[in-house]
């Protein structure tokens, strides 16, 4: 039977399983101490977030591009269906160095997005896939288990395979956001630590790069046992 095969005691599984908790909290712990620590320290002009990201885009080409705020903390994000930018509360409205770097970073996004940047393109036209195979794969995946239908099996896992590649595609938009990010902070002369700046952009980089590493652990050891279990 494949939940048998599967899902019995496998110490390679557990050991991925307290790997991806053990990577996973310390990327979240490092971000979180990371943008604390640069919170506190203000920069040296009076901008806030939402005010040198708006500068940016103007400066960039995407002045057309809207901004406001959301709920929550480090829950910004660009939508490039209506080219809006959303800041956290704190980073729209104050000017620490945090708030400076993860607003022109997500102002980045939009740069990206006014000059037809490759691989946010790309993105963009995986997300509907994605938000299916997101939503489903593990569904498909356990009744392939359970009703020992291999090839339910190995379309859960093709799906899920689909979400690794987005997030592997993931990684160099947002890399190239944050370079976009520092690269117009230095070129427009505004006086802020740009090691602070680079710090904090780092750290959130680094949960993209985590969630990626799980899921491609993840990814293989089902690529193994679906291989293993046709044998």
């Amino acid at each position: 039977m494949l939940y048998g095969y599967m899902f019995g005691f496998d110490p390679i599984y557990m050991g991925i399983v307290v790997v991806s908790l053990v990577i996973g909290a310390l990327s979240q712990s490092y971000i979180k101490k990371t943008y604390a620590r640069w919170s506190q320290i203000e920069t040296s002009f009076s901008l806030t977030g939402a005010q040198i990201a708006q500068n940016m885009l103007s400066d960039l080409g995407s002045a057309s591009t809207s901004i406001g705020h959301v709920d929550g903390d480090l829950t910004d994000y660009f939508d490039p269906r209506d080219n809006s930018l959303h800041l956290s509360l704190a980073n729209f409205s104050q000017a620490s160095v945090a708030s400076v770097a993860v607003a022109c970073h997500e102002a980045g996004h939009a740069v990206q997005h006014a000059r037809g940047f490759v691989f946010a393109q790309l993105r963009s036209l995986c997300v509907p896939l994605v938000n299916f195979a997101q939503n489903s794969w593990s569904v498909i995946l356990f009744m392939g288990v359970f009703l020992n239908v291999i090839q339910l099996v190995q379309f859960g896992v093709l799906l899920f395979f689909a979400v690794v590649i987005f997030q592997i595609i993931t990684l160099p938009v947002e890399i190239d956001a944050s370079r976009r990010a520092l690269a117009y902070l230095r070129q427009a002369g505004t006086p802020i630590d740009e090691a602070g700046a680079r710090s904090v952009l780092i750290a959130a980089a680094l949960t993209y790069v985590s969630a990626a590493l799980i899921s491609i652990l993840q990814l293989v050891y089902m690529l193994s046992r679906v291989r293993g279990s046709r044998d």
